[in-house]
């Protein structure tokens, strides 16, 4: 079945023809049928500098534009033929599989949330995205979604990281961690003590305990959990990271004449360490727990990280990850009230 992506056009920062380029280029890769939502003379005139043979383009009408600086929310009530709005009405009507924004996170949320919905029983959604680790990817949620949660959400959070581990990786039974400040169960604010014996509690899930912001990159776990303030800072001070160490590296072996000499010789290296550290290689992340594939790309998303969102999205619809986040709520056990209701002091 081919899958059909639509693609808000309109997002980003670098405008429409980056987004295009990009989508073009993802839609090519994935064999899948694309649809540009935006303003029409913007997006014909991207698409007729470029090579669209052997693609199934369609252009989708949007007569607004929710800007980054909006109030998510509010700008999402008041724009309703906003490109965001627009794309993921296109999936409530059976028109695509899957929605791709490089915009406002906040109204892309909200957009779901007014469009789609949740999926039943999910309580808040969360935005998952994969960390380059020692070995290989470790998956890391919320990331921005829900700042301020309560314990029963990062549950729902796990078990809907669970479903993705599983189901995109081919993972079984993921082990998962609660990111705290140290492993001992009584560290952490008072969220994480909260949370703690509650995942403790799910006998279905692979809950190996703390692990510290170290263990991220190590590849400690297949999955860590934190609230979406946290987990925002993690992932953005691991991008910031990631490019500090590459224009080090390009800044020291680029230094002598020798230095140079031997960086030539080792470039196969370099480029295979900038595109695992590098975040266009990710491209997006997709928001569990609603009714639909929606993908949040990086407003400063490039073509190239586009074109990776438009793999995301392809596999998510594939997979039927909003299905199996339904079926996994939908057996999950209810948790015993002593232990919901057990905290501890912080240490």
């Amino acid at each position: 079945m081919t899958i059909r992506i639509a693609v808000d056009a309109m997002g980003g920062d670098n405008g429409p023809a980056v987004i295009v380029e990009g989508a073009l280029a993802g839609a090519r890769t994935q064999r899948a049928t694309l649809l540009l939502v935006g303003n029409v003379a913007e997006i014909r005139t991207a698409l007729s500098r470029l090579d669209t043979a052997g693609v199934d383009v369609e252009v989708v009408e949007a007569t607004d534009v929710v800007a980054m600086d909006d109030h998510p929310a509010q700008a999402v009530r008041r724009k309703p033929q906003s490109s965001i709005n627009v794309a993921l009405r296109l999936i409530a009507e059976g028109r695509a599989d899957a929605v791709v924004s490089a915009g406002n996170s906040g109204a892309v949320m909200a957009a779901s949330l007014l469009v789609l919905g949740r999926v039943k029983g999910i309580e808040r959604p969360a935005i998952a995205s994969y960390i380059p680790t020692i070995k290989g990817k470790t998956l890391l949620l919320d990331l921005g979604a829900v700042t301020d949660p309560k314990p029963s959400n990062l549950v729902q959070f796990a078990e809907m990281g669970q479903v993705y581990v599983e189901r995109i990786l081919n993972v079984r039974n993921p082990t998962i961690g609660l990111l705290s400040n140290g492993e001992e169960p009584t560290k952490g604010n008072a969220l994480v003590q909260q949370v703690h014996p509650l995942l403790a509690a799910e006998d279905d899930l692979n809950f190996v305990g703390n692990v510290e912001g170290k263990d991220v990159v190590m590849g400690t776990v297949d999955i860590v959990v934190t609230d979406g303030f946290t987990g925002n800072v993690a992932l953005k001070t691991a991008e910031g990271v990631a490019t500090f160490l590459m224009e080090l590296m390009r800044e020291e072996i680029t230094a002598t004449l020798p230095r140079k000499l031997a960086a030539y010789m080792l470039r196969p290296a370099f480029r295979s360490m900038r595109s695992k550290l590098d975040y266009a290689e990710i491209g997006g992340a997709p928001l569990l727990g609603v009714n639909g594939a929606v993908i949040i790309a990086h407003g400063r998303s490039s073509a190239r990280a586009i074109e990776s969102a438009l793999s995301v999205g392809v596999r998510a619809a594939q997979f039927d990850l909003a299905g199996g986040i339904a079926e996994r709520i939908a057996r999950e056990t209810t948790i015993p009230t002593d232990v919901a209701a057990k905290t501890t002091t912080i240490a």
